[in-house]
C-alpha cells in the first residue's frame, strides 16, 4: 500500500469520529490577495484541533493486546485532547503526560474528551520532561506511545483533510497552505496531494523563531533548533521528525517563515474581521498571504487554519507584538536631567500630535542630575517613526532606542 493509498484508508476510518469540517471563502483575504482564497476550519474540530485524526487512526490500528495495554502521550494541549476523545471513542485506557505549564482550560478539556477513560499527569516543567515521563509509562506498562506527528500512522490521519478538501472544493486548488510544527500534517496532506494531484502547488508555513523544517532542509535532515521562540506553541518544535522529514522532503513542498508579530496581526484580523478564534499555530498559513508567499490573482487558494485553542489571558500579548510588528509601539531609554520642566519638555519638543505615551517607568536614579525612564510611545502610523526618531535626535535628552531583538526588549515583551 503507497503512503496515498493508507490516507485514503485512514479517512473512510475517520468517517462518523471526526467533524468534516467547513471549507469556507473569506472575503477579507480573497480581497487582498486577488485570488480565491478558502479556510479549511480545523478550529471547529473535536478539540478545536486537526490532532484527533492522527490519534484516532493511529489508536485503531491496534490489536486487541495493545488495546488492553493503554495508549500514552505527551502533549502540550491539543495532541492530549484528540489522544482523550480517540481513547473515549474506542475504549482504550489512556494517559496524557503534560508539562506544568500547560494551561488549565486545557487540562480540563483533555480530561472532558476523555470522559473517564483518560489519566491527566502533569509531569516537569517542560514538554521534553513530560515526553520522557510518557516514554518511562510506555517501557513499564507496554502502553503503545501516541506520537503527535513522528509516527506514518499519526501522519495518514491528518492527511485525510487533504481527502477533504479536495472533496469539498469540487475541483483542484491552485495552492494549499499548511502550518509546519513537527510536520507531521505537511508531510500527510502534502504526501497524498503530490501523489494523487501532482500540480497542486503545497506551501508550509512555518513561525520564523521555529523553523525546524526549513533547518532540516539546509541541513540534510532534522536537526535540533540551538533557539526557540516558543509563542507559536502549537508550531514551535525544535527538532522536526524522522518520519516527517523525508516525507515533506519528497512531496515538493516549499517552505517559507512568518514573523511571530505578523501572525499576531492576523490573529486580531480574523478575530475581528471574520469573527474566527485562532490559536497562533493556526494563524500561520493566513498570515503568510501577506508578502511571504506570492499568489497569482485568480488563483484558488486553501489555506488550513489549523486550531482554536487560544488562551484568552494571551490576548494582552497578542496585541503588543502586532502594534511592534506594524511599527505603531516604541520603547526608549530616555536620560532626564531631574530638573523641572524637563518632562514638559519632552512632551513638547520630541513627541507628535498624535503620538501617545503608553509606558512611562523610572528604571535607575543614576545620580543627583540625571535619570533614566522607560519610555513606550505608540505612534498612529508606521510613517509616524521617522520624524519622531528625528525630533529625538535633535533633542538635547540622551534617547536610546530599545530594538526589538536585543537582550533588553526581551524583558519588555
Amino acid at each position: 500500500m503507497s503512503f496515498a493509498d493508507a490516507v485514503s484508508a485512514a479517512a473512510a476510518r475517520l468517517a462518523g469520529i471526526a467533524v468534516t469540517t467547513p471549507l469556507q471563502l473569506n472575503d477579507r483575504l480573497s480581497a487582498a490577495t486577488g485570488a480565491n482564497v478558502w479556510l479549511k476550519r480545523e478550529d471547529l474540530q473535536v478539540g478545536r484541533s486537526y490532532k484527533l485524526r492522527g490519534a484516532y487512526n493511529l489508536l485503531s490500528g491496534l490489536d486487541a493486546a495493545d488495546r488492553a495495554a493503554g495508549a500514552v502521550c505527551a502533549s502540550a494541549g491539543n495532541h492530549g485532547q484528540g489522544m482523550a476523545y480517540a481513547c473515549r471513542e474506542l475504549g482504550i485506557r489512556g494517559r496524557v503526560h503534560v508539562p506544568a505549564t500547560t494551561p488549565r482550560q486545557k487540562r480540563e478539556r483533555i480530561l472532558a474528551l476523555g470522559g473517564g477513560a483518560v489519566e491527566l499527569v502533569v509531569a516537569g516543567d517542560t514538554y521534553d520532561e513530560a515526553a520522557a515521563a510518557a516514554a518511562e509509562h510506555a517501557a513499564r506498562t507496554g502502553a503503545t506511545v501516541v506520537p503527535a506527528f513522528d509516527d506514518e500512522r499519526t501522519i495518514a490521519g491528518q492527511g485525510t483533510i487533504g481527502v477533504e478538501i479536495l472533496d469539498q472544493l469540487g475541483r483542484t486548488p491552485d495552492v494549499v497552505m499548511l502550518p509546519v510544527g513537527g510536520g507531521g500534517l505537511l508531510a500527510g496532506v502534502g504526501s497524498w496531494l503530490a501523489d494523487r494531484y501532482p500540480d497542486v502547488r503545497i506551501v508550509g508555513v512555518e513561525p520564523a523563531g521555529a523553523a525546524g523544517m526549513a533547518a532540516a532542509f539546509a541541513a540534510g535532515g532534522p536537526v535540533a533548533l540551538p533557539e526557540l521562540d516558543t509563542f507559536v506553541d502549537g508550531a514551535a518544535v525544535r527538532r522536526v521528525g524522522d518520519t516527517t522529514y523525508p516525507l515533506v522532503r519528497d512531496c515538493g513542498a516549499e517552505l517559507v517563515t512568518v514573523d511571530e508579530g505578523r501572525v499576531c496581526t492576523e490573529m486580531l484580523d480574523l478575530y475581528q474581521t471574520d469573527g474566527i478564534i485562532a490559536e497562533p499555530a493556526g494563524a500561520l498559513a493566513t498570515a503568510a498571504l501577506d508578502g511571504a508567499v506570492a499568489i497569482r490573482p485568480g488563483e484558488t487558494v486553501v489555506c488550513l487554519l489549523s486550531g482554536g485553542n487560544n488562551d484568552v489571558s494571551r490576548y494582552a500579548e497578542i496585541v503588543e507584538r502586532s502594534l511592534v510588528h506594524r511599527g505603531l509601539k516604541h520603547y526608549f531609554l530616555v536620560e532626564f536631567p531631574q530638573e523641572p520642566g524637563a518632562l514638559r519638555r519632552f512632551l513638547d519638543e520630541v513627541l507628535g500630535p498624535d503620538d501617545d505615551i503608553v509606558l512611562f517607568e523610572y528604571v535607575k536614579r543614576d545620580n543627583r542630575e540625571m535619570g533614566a525612564a522607560l519610555v513606550g510611545v505608540e505612534i498612529s502610523s508606521r510613517e509616524g517613526y521617522e520624524p519622531l526618531w528625528k525630533r529625538m535626535e535633535a533633542s538635547p535628552l540622551t534617547i536610546q532606542l530599545v530594538a526589538p531583538g536585543t537582550t533588553a526588549y526581551r524583558f519588555l515583551v
